[in-house]
């Protein structure tokens, strides 16, 4: 397994959200939710969980009396998405190559 395949961010919905953060500064815990396509409690879940872990910074207050929750990553969070990144496109690579196997017409008979 490639050294810097992470299996914490893999998870598909710790990876989407962190997918969603990495080109952003703060983003809105609604548009998170929305652009993940899961429910209020879920994303909680794993926003506390990528927290915990130090990849993401959560920061919540009050926009016009309306209490909001901003997430965003940390440079750890943003480091380990770029190396997880990258072992997952060496991996496709990988699959991609051309195979250097033994076939039916290479063996001798």
């Amino acid at each position: 397994m490639d050294p810097d395949f992470d299996e914490f961010l893999h998870v598909p919905a710790r990876l989407s959200v962190v997918a969603l953060l990495a080109p952003a500064d703060w983003v809105e815990f609604g548009f998170l939710r929305d652009s993940v396509g899961t429910s209020d409690s879920a994303l909680s879940k794993q926003i506390s969980a990528l927290a915990n872990a130090g990849y993401v910074t959560v920061r919540k207050g009050r926009d016009q009396g309306v209490r909001r929750t901003h997430v965003r990553l940390t440079p750890h969070g943003r480091d380990a998405f770029r190396r997880h990144a990258a072992a997952l496109g060496r991996i496709v690579a990988a699959a991609s190559a051309p195979a250097e196997r033994s076939g039916p017409d290479d063996e001798e008979g």
